[in-house]
């Protein structure tokens, strides 16, 4: 299980918002390549990169931050945030991402979406199904949809999906542990897909709580940023 930090982008700082809430915006680090080059020195290899101004825009807005990390590490960049068409896709892809996690496309366009998993293979894209009580959330976590998280992910493995970043939006943010019965029945639906889990962590614990579930990876945000997981807990954890 891979330990993902996520790096938040507004304003080009790495900042983290509460439960999706742009009014609520604590800022952490005023220089996101800086903090990438340090996950990359503590063993980290994946980032999830989420460019909070281009949900909101819904067209990415944060690329020259993706390039400069993408240019200056080896880290596997998983990059969201208002991608909305093929160009914004192409871009993202230009800029250095590994990886494009897609969410409200999904949700809104599923026949694009289809033809951007076709185009680019399902490794290279991550359906984001973020939850609210059970239902899936779009557009920067602003709209609720009325569609169930597991139908909806079935409907999108059977459209060649491997990769899920699933977060728990109520508990985005807040540090009171990770859902883990919300992961255990999608794997148990969905055995063989790529889970990555996210909202909640608080410590170590959550992330040794998460582990026999084998999912393909966790995000940490503000559990790292509020000191609560340690350089060194990443550099233990670490692969």
């Amino acid at each position: 299980m891979y330990l993902i930090p996520a790096i938040d982008l507004m304003g080009g700082k790495c900042v983290r918002l509460l439960q999706g809430n742009y009014q609520k915006v604590t800022i952490y680090h005023h220089h996101p390549l800086e903090l990438a080059q340090r996950f990359q020195d503590a063993g980290i290899s994946h980032l999830h990169l989420v460019d909070l101004e281009g949900a909101k825009a819904r067209t990415p807005v944060n690329l020259k931050v993706l390039e400069a990390i993408a240019g200056r590490t080896s880290l596997r960049i998983d990059f969201g945030g208002g991608i909305q068409t093929t160009d914004d896709l192409r871009r993202v892809f230009d800029a250095g991402a590994s990886q494009a996690t897609i969410g409200s496309i999904a949700v809104k366009n599923p026949d694009l979406f289809s033809q951007w998993i076709a185009r680019h293979g399902s490794e290279s894209i991550i359906l984001a199904a973020d939850v609210r009580q059970g239902k899936v959330a779009v557009s920067g976590w602003q709209e609720t949809t009325p569609l169930a998280v597991i139908d909806f992910i079935s409907q999108q493995v059977q459209l060649g999906v491997q990769y899920v970043l699933c977060t728990d939006i109520e508990r985005d943010g807040t540090l009171q542990g990770v859902n883990c019965q919300l992961y255990e029945d999608i794997l148990q639906h969905l055995p063989h897909i790529q889970l990555i889990a996210s909202g909640g962590v608080s410590s170590l614990a959550d992330i040794e709580a998460l582990q026999p579930l084998k999912l393909y990876g966790v995000i940490i945000g503000k559990a790292f940023y509020e000191e609560r997981i340690t350089w060194q807990d990443l550099r233990q954890f670490a692969k």
